[in-house]
């Protein structure tokens, strides 16, 4: 796999970088965080209309039909801002999931609305006391004669508020099977609570109270619900380490610039030798994390299921730790004023911290890592 930019994927950073500086500031962010749910319908559509939500979309089903370094050079550049939209919840995981195992009405009545982004999917996956396994599910689904019945509890589904579907999870009639259901919000039983997260993002609940779907609404087959949900969930830990990693190195670029400005003994505070190797070292651990997002990304290559776990799980791990690393030296370098509200150092560091547990956190990777190796 080539991670050199080709002149298109330049072009589309540029943009990103000219977006960023006019529409995505520091400040509109902020505002966008605290008084519009994290989600602005606006910007959406202008992301969609980049070509960034439907980037690895087929392009018979409107998007372009990229591969995993596109999608990684564009996280990259997401990650550097911050961005509070669910661009991996729905334009990776949800897609990938309907476009590998979608049946060809699923593609056509999902794919296009998710690149364009009048349609937001999401997956719901989640449960109370599960930590993070995908097949320890104790939501229901009970097969009728037009389709399945639903009763169980979701918790902590990602952009859940905005989405429009999700992607449910629920064991098939008390079985070992494990259906993957795609399941409208609108749909009657459905109760969706939401809640901001520690970063500045949406979080919500989901309880499903004899919510009725048809036939239809499966996605694959009865025994396909955890290969299609491990395949998208996949894909989305390889977008969400490029996105850490861009997200350091914008960290890096402005403990650098607080160091050249901040003076203390009459000199640039970045002229102390000490402080020079506490840069140098987050330098490394922010170059170990793109290597690392470099990993995830050639995973989804990987024919040998085992492996591709070992290198998505290694990435994970290595790049939550990376992130960690630079995200509370960066506070410290701030002193006390890394500890305001004030300044963006904050968000930076919460959304790094975050990331640990989004798809899974470190304890359960290096169980998954330990387990592929076993195989």
């Amino acid at each position: 796999m080539d991670f050199t930019y080709s002149e298109e994927q330049q072009m589309l950073v540029d943009s990103l970088r000219r977006f960023v500086e006019t529409e995505y500031t520091f400040e509109k962010r902020r505002r966008r965080s605290r008084e519009a749910a994290s989600f602005d319908p606006q910007i959406w559509s202008l992301l969609a209309d980049m070509g960034v939500i439907g980037l690895t979309v087929p392009e018979e089903y409107g998007g372009f039909g990229e591969g995993a370094a596109s999608r990684l050079v564009v996280q990259f550049e997401l990650g550097r801002a911050l961005t509070l939209e669910p661009v991996i919840p729905s334009g990776v995981v949800a897609a990938q999931v309907l476009n590998a195992f979608g049946s060809p009405a699923q593609k056509d009545n999902w794919l296009p609305a998710i690149a364009s982004g009048t349609r937001i999917v999401t997956a719901a996956w989640l449960e109370p006391g599960t930590r993070y396994r995908p097949e320890a599910v104790r939501t229901g689904a009970h097969g009728t004669q037009d389709g399945y019945v639903l009763n169980g509890v979701k918790s902590l589904v990602w952009h859940g508020e905005t989405a429009d579907a999700m992607l449910v999870t629920a064991r098939l009639d008390g079985g070992n099977d494990i259906g993957l259901f795609i399941v409208p919000r609108s749909t009657p039983g459905l109760t969706v609570t939401a809640y901001p997260t520690m970063d500045g993002l949406r979080a919500a609940d989901l309880k499903l109270e004899s919510v009725v779907v048809g036939e239809d609404a499966m996605i694959g087959g009865p025994k396909d619900g955890l290969k299609a949900l491990t395949h998208g969930l996949d894909h989305g830990i390889a977008a969400l380490c490029a996105d850490a990693a861009g997200a350091m190195e914008k960290l890096i670029e402005i403990t650098v610039e607080y160091l050249r400005n901040r003076r203390q003994f009459g000199q640039p505070l970045g002229a102390f030798q000490a402080l020079q190797h506490r840069m140098a070292d987050m330098l490394v651990q922010k170059e170990l994390a793109l290597s690392m997002a470099y990993v995830a990304a050639q995973a989804l290559d990987e024919a040998d299921p085992a492996q591709r776990r070992r290198m998505l799980s290694a990435a994970k791990v290595s790049v939550a730790k990376a992130g960690r690393f630079v995200g509370q030296q960066a506070v410290q370098l701030h002193g006390g004023m890394g500890m305001t509200d004030e300044l963006e150092v904050g968000d930076y560091l919460k959304r790094l911290t975050m990331f640990d547990s989004l798809l899974g956190d470190s304890d359960y990777h290096v169980a998954r890592y330990c387990d592929a190796m076993q195989s």
